[in-house]
């Protein structure tokens, strides 16, 4: 029993000298300097941090580019001089073209406009009695002016000159002459950028109307106009 009460008698002041020293500890660490450049503990919530400022896309609608194309050109009633006639009814060929073109684009604002020339391959050929029809090439220079929508897709009209060659053959005789004229259409230009691929490339589809005429041409002295339409797609590279 006195065992006992001595053994309390003694753990009674080791658990104060404890206590004290734990709260002398805690009121140190509680008052101690926080090391230079250690920024201190922040509590609650995050502070709010703004979102990243958008990826600006390089812009395609200023400068120089080149590219290719390829589509479909098809005719209506070629006109002619036989017989005293304006045009030859059934006769509408079709087939495909293809070829290179180049231009520069100015931009203020969404309003994009530009020069494009281009030179293209025909396969466009037909027959009316004895008398065949070609069509080996043709090229355009034209402007081109239009709006720009998110700085990605650029919707354009599109007018200028037209010119090319035709060849009229009958009864192993043959004759090419050139034409001069003018051409109107439209098209579409995409950047291709938001599709994970180059920022430099774009695609386009383009419809355009060709009105070409030329004076009489041997044999027969056959004198001819050659109203066209081309639909095409293309790519261009923009430096």
């Amino acid at each position: 029993m006195n065992f006992s009460w001595r053994r309390q008698s003694f753990l009674a002041p080791v658990g104060t000298v404890l206590v004290m020293m734990l709260a002398v500890a805690s009121a140190n660490a509680a008052d101690a300097p926080i090391p230079y450049g250690v920024p201190p503990p922040q509590y609650g919530p995050a502070p709010y941090a703004p979102p990243p400022p958008p990826l600006l896309l390089p812009c395609l609608w200023l400068g120089p580019y080149v590219g290719a194309n390829v589509g479909f050109q098809w005719t209506s009633n070629v006109g002619t001089g036989l017989q005293g006639t304006s045009n030859v009814g059934d006769f509408s060929p079709s087939e495909v073209t293809g070829g290179i073109q180049g231009g520069y684009n100015w931009q203020n604002g969404p309003w994009v406009y530009g020069v494009e020339s281009d030179f293209n391959l025909s396969s466009v050929s037909g027959t009316f009695a004895d008398y065949q029809f070609s069509n080996p090439w043709f090229g355009t220079l034209r402007g081109r002016a239009g709006y720009v929508v998110n700085n990605v897709v650029f919707l354009y009209g599109t007018a200028g000159l037209a010119f090319g060659i035709s060849t009229v053959t009958r009864g192993g005789l043959s004759d090419s002459s050139g034409h001069a004229g003018w051409t109107i259409g439209a098209g579409a230009e995409f950047g291709l950028a938001p599709f994970g691929l180059s920022p430099n490339w774009s695609a386009k589809v383009e419809y355009l109307y060709l009105g070409l005429s030329q004076g009489a041409v041997l044999p027969a002295s056959v004198s001819s106009n050659f109203p066209s339409n081309v639909v095409r797609f293309g790519v261009n590279y923009h430096f």
